[in-house]
């Protein structure tokens, strides 16, 4: 079994930033993919940014350049850096994890097994 941790999330006014963490645990190996991805109130879960078992970064296109997704090195734990944050960005952010290899960068909800009980992001205008 695979447990992913959420933490990080917090109120802060638009233009500030904030620094999400994702802690996986459970089992054997020493990296994963991992995703972030966040959900509004009345939205469908979305893809903001994803980091794969060897490094390489994906994001979605809304991030614009704003957040920055990070792996501290040899561990199981990623960040999701978010700078300049609008009130547009207020949801619940969540991590999820897949361990297979070489599939590339995955966006999608239905490609991740495992996942956070979410943290909640609140931006004021």
């Amino acid at each position: 079994q695979v447990q992913v941790v959420e933490s990080g999330g917090g109120l802060v006014q638009a233009g500030g930033s904030l620094r999400l963490s994702c802690a996986a645990s459970g089992r054997t190996y020493s990296t994963y993919n991992m995703g972030w991805f966040r959900q509004a109130p009345g939205e469908d879960r979305e893809f903001v940014a994803a980091i794969t078992w060897g490094g390489t970064t994906c994001y979605a296109d809304f991030v614009n350049g704003r957040f920055t997704v990070s792996r501290e090195n040899g561990k199981k734990t990623v960040y999701l850096q978010m700078n300049s944050l609008e009130p547009e960005d207020t949801a619940v952010y969540y991590c999820a994890t897949e361990l297979r290899r070489g599939l590339g960068c995955l966006r999608q909800v239905s490609e991740y097994p495992y996942w956070g009980q979410g943290t909640q992001v609140t931006v004021s205008s």
